[in-house]
């Protein structure tokens, strides 16, 4: 459980990552034009749905198309290995960041055009500038989420599987935390000296395309992490045969004197 731990804290940044869909882009989505017909307006949250529709999408290429395809060159009955799941999931929370910023940047760009600078007025741009971000993120599910659990569990030894799963749902509660936390930090430092901050009440104000970038930096730092981490990682059946093959070596070592 113990050499799980590193792992564990190379899930933290991408958990808080995760933690966006359901606070800042909802509340990017609730600056932007919203009308879909005269009469009808979406729902900012509503964008949230995309994140499952296209992670169910990727799950069924991933699994019916991209693994059986990998398998015949890599022989691993997982196409490819948890690790290697996990970190492609990361460098997509990259992109998504990369993406959240420049979308970000664009819309501030057109409140500016437009004069808008009060909280409470609506930028001429439709919501759907912000599918991208949640579609990538519905993407990076399959392979960081589902290879997060996959390996907490396959990896626990056996009777601590539970505790193994409990590893799963505490990357997502500190990294909750953690979002919150940097959040906070980041308002705070960038207020320094006067300054208005990168995050605000009032998003048509506030520089929460710097605060994505910070992230996507971020993020880059914890996949250099993660590489070292995943590069001195030994699976359990890696070293269940390791072991085997000393044991073996033991009993052919008196045969051999003996000859």
């Amino acid at each position: 459980m113990i050499k799980m731990i590193p792992v564990l804290v190379a899930t933290l940044i991408p958990s808080t990552i995760t933690a966006q869909v359901g606070t800042l882009f909802v509340k990017q989505g609730t600056t932007l034009n919203r009308s879909l017909g005269p009469h009808f307006e979406i729902p900012p949250a509503c964008l949230t749905a995309f994140v499952t529709i296209f992670m169910f999408i990727s799950l069924i290429i991933y699994d019916r198309c991209f693994v059986p395809a990998i398998r015949k060159h890599t022989g691993d009955p997982r196409g490819i290995s948890m690790l290697q799941r996990l970190g492609i999931g990361l460098v997509f929370h990259i992109i998504i960041m990369v993406t959240a910023c420049f979308a970000e940047k664009r819309r501030l760009s057109i409140a500016k055009e437009n004069g808008i600078l009060e909280q409470k007025q609506t930028v001429p741009l439709t919501i759907f500038i912000l599918l991208p971000q949640f579609a990538l993120m519905g993407i990076a599910d399959t392979f960081v989420d589902v290879a997060k659990l996959e390996f907490f569990y396959d990896q626990a030894p056996q009777g601590m599987k539970s505790i193994g799963t409990s590893y799963f749902t505490t990357s997502i509660g500190i990294g909750n935390f953690l979002s919150s936390f940097l959040l906070t930090v980041v308002s705070h430092i960038t207020k320094k000296d006067g300054h208005k901050g990168w995050i605000q009440n009032n998003l048509n104000t506030s520089r929460l395309d710097y605060f994505y970038a910070f992230y996507a930096v971020l993020s880059f730092l914890n996949l250099l992490f993660f590489l070292l981490v995943a590069k001195s990682y030994v699976y359990n059946e890696d070293v269940d045969v390791i072991e085997s093959n000393r044991e073996l070596q033991k009993v052919l070592e008196p045969s051999s004197y003996g000859a």
